[in-house]
C-alpha cells in the first residue's frame, strides 16, 4: 500500500521538503527512516523525541560495529567466521516535557495541530505540535535538529516551548543507550533485517556529568571500539538545571521552571561524538571524552554548517524534471538521501542503508560500486575516491581471503564492515565473486571520468591487477578452447552457484581487459597474455533456439516459475526454501540485463532488446536494485512506457514503503539507481568509451530534464527538452573551460561555454521480440 503518494493532505507535495501535516499512528518506523538526518559518518533517525512515540529510534556512526563468532550448524573450511553488526550509539534525541504534571506524548495527549518537515535545501528537521493540556493550557512545542558537516561528528538539537497561560514545566533531556535495551530479533523472520546481540555490547568506561554537561564513553565488548560523547545544554531562561544524572544506559539533565504566558523557552543541546579503536587500558575513556568535548560546536553553528553544505551541494547535484511535481519532490528526496549517506563518510564504505538504519547490519556490499559510485563519481569525485581508498585498504585481508578460497590476487568480501567476510550463507555471499569486477569497474570509471592523474599509481592499478589475478585463477580454459568460470552466483540471488553466469563473465572480461591494458611494472608479459586470452575467449552462454544470451549455462533448462503464485508469497526468499527457488526459471533482479547496461558497447541493439523482452517478464523485482536497471534498459531499447513504469516503481520504493522494510533504513543503492535512471536511462548517458555519449529517451509526459555532471575537470550542464538536448560547460574557478567532445547519437559535438543544442528525432518503439517455445519439446503429447 502506498504511503506518501497516497495521501497528499497528510503529505503535501512540496518541491524542497518532505512534510507531514497529520499524525497517524502505525507508520512511525517507516517515517523515522524517511525523516532521518545524516552526513555519511553520523546519522540520526527521524524519530519523535518523546519516549514511547518512536518505533525504532536511534543514532548510528558509519563503521562503528560489534563482532561475534558465527556459529555454523555444520562448519566447513573457509566459511565466514566473524559476524559484524553496526551498533546503535547512545542516542541524544530524547526529551520529556511535562506541563502542570502531564507528560506530553502523541500516544496519550490531545494534539490540536501537528506539522513536521525535513528541508532538502538546508538539511534541517523541524517539528511543531500544539497540545491541549489537561490543565486547560494550550502549549506549543517546536523542535529543530541538524547534523554537522565541517564537524561531522556533531549533532544539534533544539526544543522550544510556548504557552497561552502561565504553566509549570518539567523538561528532561536524555542520552539513552538503545543498543542494550531488549528488542526483538527481527532477523529471525527476515534476513534483510538487523539481528540483536545476546549479551551486553556497550561497556561503560567514563561517565561524568555536572551542571547540564555530560561527558560519557563506552567500549564494545568484543570489537573493542570506543565511542565517546560530549553533551552541553543552553537555556534561554536564567538558572541552573534542577539535576544532572549519569548512568551507563540513561543519563539526563532536568529543568524545572515556570513559563509565563507569551514567553518562549528555548533549550539548545549540542552533541559531539568521537570513535576510536581500543587504546591504553589505563585510559578509561577520559581522553576520548575530552576529544569529544573539544569538538563541540554550538547549535547555531551546526545549523549554519548544514545550510552552507546544502547550498553548495544543490548547485551541482540537483536534477530538475519539468512538469512533474510529485516526481520532482521524490527525486530531490532521493538526492538528499544520497548526500546524507556519503557527504562526510571519509575513507569509509557506504552501508546499504547509509546511516539511516540498521538494516543489512550496516554492511558494505557491491551496491556502493555499481549503484552509488556512478552518482558520486559525477557529482562528488573526491567522495568517490575516498570510497575506493576504503576498498584499497581492505586489500591485505582480501589477499588472505583469496588464499583461503584457493585463488590468486585478492578476493573482496561480499558483505563487510571491517574488511573480513561476514556473509554466513556462502551461496548468496562469497559465491558472488562479481564484487571483484564491480570494484575494478568503479575504479576504471573514476579514472576515466575524473582525470585524476595520481589515482592509478596510488590505488587503481592495485585494484585492477589483484582482481584480474583472481579471475585468471578462478576460471579455466576448457577443452572447447573457451575460458569458463564455474561455481559462482551472479547478481540474481534466485539462481546460485552456477557455471558461466553471463553477468559475472562479462564483467570479468572487462576486468581482465582493463588490467591487461595497464602499463605497470608489476605485470609480467606472460600474465598479461593470459589475461588477454581469457578475456577474448570468455564463455558467454547463448541459447540459439531463443536467440537470447542465457543467464548461465543451465538457466534455459530450468522449469519456469508458476506465475499464479499469489502476491502474498513475495518476496520469494521469505516464503520458499532456496532449493525450490534455485531450480526454477525466476529472477530476483535484473542480471543479464544489468550486464548489457554496464558493458553497453559489447552487445548489439537487437541482443539487448531480445534479452530485455525475455528476462523482464520473469523478474520479480524482489530486489530493490532491479527496477532502476530494468527501466534504464527499457529506455535504451525504446520502450518508453515500460521505462517510466519501472522508474516510478524505483522512485517510490522507500517513500511508499513498497517492499515493506523501509523501517530498517533507506535503500540507498536503489536511490543511487534513481540517479542512474535519470542520467543513464532518460538522458542516455554512457561513459568509458572514447568520449562521453548521450542517446536521450525523454518521457513524452515530461517537459524537460536538466542536470550537471563533473567530467574530467569540467562542469557539464545537460538540458533535455522534447526534441533537443542542450550542452554547456559551466564557467567557474573550480572548473576547466577547455572544450569537451561529446557524442550525441553517433555525432560528435564540441561543447564549450556557449550552449550547443542538438535536435533529436523521436525514437520509434520497436516491435517486441517473438520467442519460440522455451522448451523445444513443449506441446508434444504426453506418452502414457
Amino acid at each position: 500500500m502506498a504511503l506518501i503518494s497516497s495521501d497528499r493532505l497528510r503529505f503535501p507535495c512540496e518541491p524542497w521538503k518532505l512534510v507531514e501535516n497529520i499524525h497517524v499512528p502505525g507508520d512511525e518506523g517507516t517515517l523515522e527512516t524517511l525523516f532521518a538526518l545524516g552526513n555519511g559518518h553520523l546519522g540520526i533517525r527521524g524519530s519523535h523525541s518523546t519516549a514511547g512515540d518512536g518505533e525504532l529510534p536511534g543514532t548510528f556512526i558509519n563503521g562503528f560495529h560489534e563482532i561475534w563468532d558465527i556459529k555454523h550448524a555444520e562448519n566447513a573450511y573457509g566459511f565466514a567466521r566473524t559476524g559484524q553488526r553496526i551498533v546503535y550509539v547512545p542516542d541524544a534525541n530524547n526529551f520529556t516535557v511535562s506541563i502542570d504534571g502531564e507528560a506530553l506524548s502523541l500516544a496519550e495527549s490531545t494534539v490540536l495541530d501537528y506539522h513536521r518537515s525535513v528541508d532538502f535545501s538546508t538539511g534541517i528537521y523541524e517539528e511543531t505540535i500544539t497540545w491541549a493540556c489537561r490543565s486547560g493550557a494550550t502549549v506549543t512545542t517546536a523542535e529543530r535538529r541538524a547534523v554537522g558537516f565541517d564537524a561531522r561528528g556533531c549533532l544539534g538539537l533544539e526544543l522550544s516551548l510556548t504557552a497561552d497561560r502561565d504553566v509549570s514545566a518539567d523538561i528532561t533531556s536524555g542520552v539513552v543507550n538503545r543498543q542494550d535495551q531488549p528488542v526483538e530479533d527481527h532477523s529471525v523472520h527476515d534476513p534483510r533485517r538487523s539481528g540483536r546481540h545476546a549479551g551486553r555490547v556497550l561497556l561503560p568506561l567514563h561517565l561524568h556529568g555536572a551542571d547540564g554537561s555530560l561527558r560519557l564513553a563506552w567500549e564494545t565488548s568484543e570489537s573493542r571500539q570506543r565511542v565517546a560523547m560530549a553533551v552541553d545544554h543552553w537555556i534561554s531562561a536564567e538558572g541552573q538545571p534542577f539535576e544532572t544524572l549519569v548512568a551507563e544506559d540513561d543519563s539526563s539533565v532536568r529543568y524545572v521552571l515556570a513559563i509565563h504566558d507569551g514567553d518562549t523557552f528555548r533549550l539548545e543541546k549540542s552533541v559531539s561524538y568521537v570513535v576510536a579503536g581500543s587504546s591504553d587500558a589505563e585510559d578509561r575513556g577520559e581522553s576520548l571524552a575530552a576529544e569529544a568535548e573539544a569538538n563541540l560546536v554550538s547549535f547555531g553553528e551546526i545549523l549554519a554548517q548544514s545550510k552552507a553544505h546544502y547550498e553548495q551541494y544543490w548547485t551541482t547535484a540537483d536534477i530538475y524534471i519539468g512538469g512533474q511535481p510529485e516526481m520532482q519532490q521524490a527525486v530531490r528526496w532521493g538526492l538528499f538521501q544520497l548526500a546524507q549517506a556519503t557527504a562526510r563518510a571519509g575513507v569509509a564504505g557506504i552501508p546499504a542503508k547509509g546511516v539511516s538504519g540498521s538494516g543489512y547490519e550496516g554492511h558494505y556490499f557491491w551496491d556502493q560500486e555499481v549503484y552509488l559510485l556512478p552518482y558520486l563519481t559525477y557529482t562528488n569525485p573526491c567522495g568517490a575516491r575516498k570510497v575506493l581508498e576504503s576498498r584499497h585498504a581492505m586489500l591485505p585481508d582480501a589477499r588472505v581471503r583469496a588464499k583461503e578460497l584457493s585463488v590468486d590476487g585478492a578476493l573482496f568480501p561480499w558483505r563487510t564492515i571491517n574488511g573480513l567476510e561476514a556473509s554466513a550463507y556462502y551461496a548468496a555471499g562469497t559465491a558472488q565473486f562479481h564484487i571483484a569486477a564491480a570494484i575494478a569497474f568503479a575504479a576504471n570509471r573514476y579514472q576515466w571520468a575524473s582525470g585524476d592523474q595520481s589515482f592509478n599509481a596510488e590505488l587503481g592499478a592495485d585494484l585492477l591487477i589483484e582482481t584480474a589475478r583472481m579471475w585468471a585463477s578462478l576460471g579455466f580454459f576448457g577443452k572447447d578452447g573457451l575460458f569458463h568460470i564455474h561455481g559462482v552466483t551472479g547478481p540474481d540471488e534466485y539462481t546460485a552457484v552456477v557455471n558461466d553466469n553471463l553477468y559475472t563473465n562479462v564483467m570479468a572480461r572487462f576486468n581482465l581487459r582493463a588490467a591487461a591494458a595497464l602499463e605497470h611494472e608489476g605485470i609480467a608479459e606472460t600474465e598479461r597474455m593470459v589475461w588477454r586470452q581469457a578475456a577474448e575467449r570468455m564463455s558467454l552462454p547463448y541459447d540459439p533456439h531463443l536467440q537470447v544470451f542465457s543467464q548461465d549455462n543451465d538457466f534455459m533448462t530450468l522449469e519456469p516459475w508458476d506465475w499464479n503464485t499469489p502476491k502474498s508469497k513475495y518476496p520469494l526468499l521469505l516464503n520458499f526454501h532456496p532449493l525450490v527457488i534455485y531450480r526454477h526459471q525466476v529472477l530476483k533482479q535484473a542480471d543479464t540485463v544489468l550486464a548489457m547496461f554496464l558493458q553497453w558497447q559489447d552487445f548489439t541493439a537487437e541482443e539487448k532488446q531480445r534479452a530485455f523482452d525475455f528476462y523482464d517478464p520473469i523478474t520479480t523485482g524482489d530486489s530493490t536494485l532491479s527496477a532502476c536497471v530494468q527501466g534504464i534498459m527499457a529506455a535504451e531499447v525504446g520502450y518508453g512506457d515500460v521505462a517510466l513504469q519501472h522508474f516510478t516503481e524505483a522512485l517510490f520504493i522507500d517513500l511508499d514503503n513498497s517492499h515493506g522494510n523501509t523501517i530498517d533504513g533507506v535503500h540507498i543503492a536503489s536511490t543511487g539507481g534513481i540517479w542512474s535512471s535519470l542520467v543513464c536511462g532518460f538522458a542516455g548517458m554512457r561513459d568509458q568509451g572514447e568520449v562521453l555519449r548521450f542517446d536521450p529517451r525523454l518521457p513524452t509526459e515530461w517537459e524537460g530534464l536538466s542536470f550537471r555532471l563533473k567530467v574530467q575537470g569540467r562542469l557539464l550542464a545537460v538540458d533535455l527538452a522534447q526534441g533537443s538536448i542542450a550542452l554547456t560547460l559551466v564557467a567557474g574557478e573550480d572548473y576547466s573551460d577547455q572544450p569537451l567532445p561529446v557524442d550525441v547519437r553517433g555525432d560528435e559535438v564540441t561543447v564549450g561555454t556557449d550552449t550547443v543544442t542538438v535536435p533529436l528525432e523521436t525514437v520509434p518503439v520497436p516491435p517486441p521480440s517473438i520467442f519460440p517455445s522455451v522448451f523445444p519439446t513443449a506441446g508434444l503429447p504426453i506418452i502414457r
